[in-house]
């Protein structure tokens, strides 16, 4: 089976962002599952996002900044 591209959201404090990973379908029982290289993408764009270290964010994708909206 062929891996898929997927779009992972991750949310830290008061930001969002948008990473790209890629899905890995397999014939084994963990499967479907994405590889180390994304797992530690992942770590690495939530640990900027906590620090609010935005440059070094956006590296890895889309960026946004979350605002409350009255009601």
């Amino acid at each position: 089976m062929p891996n898929r591209k997927h779009t992972k959201l991750l949310h830290e404090g008061k930001y969002v962002a948008e990473v790209k990973i890629e899905i890995i379908d397999s014939e084994n029982a963990w499967s479907p599952y994405i590889s180390l290289d994304d797992t530690l993408k992942l770590d690495t764009v939530r640990e900027l996002l906590r620090e609010e270290n935005i440059t070094e964010a956006k590296k890895y994708g889309k960026v946004y900044i979350l605002k409350p909206v009255a009601a």
